[in-house]
């Protein structure tokens, strides 16, 4: 290598560190801003090829069974775990090695990651990213924001975001008056949103909803006191 050569790389090399630097930074002071600001869009919001629609709410004008909800149904590990739940992933292993398919062990902060930053997929990279940026909002925001953010940018519907507008348009009336039931079928919807509908469900998501609603029982409305308190 030339000694021209050596200076091009290495001068290549000095501007691609910096604005790796630079982008990190930006990231960062952006989910700070975030922590204290409702997101004004989302990635998937930007890539939907719907029209959106979307109510920003306080998770404490929520009723306690909205956000129980969600967590019983997606991620009952998420008061204990820091972003990444090891112990559903090596389950979901388990069931694979066992020929049952391989199922999804992503926590809400994953999916919140996922929603707010990336891109639809099941790439090893995206997954990667969705990993280690759901640590990174472990770290900056919280349990309490976390779940407020991903109450309130999760898909209910085709171009249904968030459970301010999913029941505005699904029932008529604020998530601040969703009973139990509306809420669980509510949860049941997030895996496939745009192939669900919470009034129409059939059998097999019926029973879906009459789990969650079990499992809630289960973990008592007081299961998310201490992170939302």
């Amino acid at each position: 290598m030339t000694q021209g050569e050596r200076g091009f790389f290495g001068w290549a090399w000095f501007v691609a560190w910096r604005l790796l630097l630079a982008l990190v930074l930006l990231l960062l002071i952006s989910l700070l801003v975030l922590r204290f600001v409702p997101p004004p869009t989302s990635a998937f919001m930007l890539q939907s090829p719907y029209p959106v629609s979307q109510h920003w709410i306080s998770i404490d004008k929520l009723p306690a069974h909205v956000p129980l909800a969600m967590v019983a149904s997606e991620d009952q590990g998420f008061p204990q775990h820091f972003g990444v739940d090891f112990s559903a992933i090596s389950k979901a292993l388990d069931q694979y090695d066992d020929g049952n398919g391989l199922r999804g062990a992503s926590t809400i902060s994953q999916h919140t990651a996922k929603n707010l930053l990336l891109w639809p997929g099941r790439s090893l990279v995206r997954k990667g990213l969705e990993a280690m940026f759901a640590v990174s909002l472990e770290v900056i925001w919280g349990k309490k924001r976390i779940l407020e953010v991903y109450l309130n940018i999760a898909e209910f519907g085709k171009g249904i975001y968030g459970v301010e507008a999913a029941s505005l348009h699904y029932y008529g009336k604020s998530a601040s008056k969703l009973t139990i039931n509306e809420a669980a079928r509510l949860a049941v919807v997030l895996p496939s949103p745009r192939k669900r509908e919470p009034r129409q469900l059939t059998p097999y998501l019926l029973q879906r909803v009459n789990w969650v609603e079990r499992q809630m029982r289960q973990l008592g409305n007081d299961y998310l006191k201490p992170i939302i308190n």
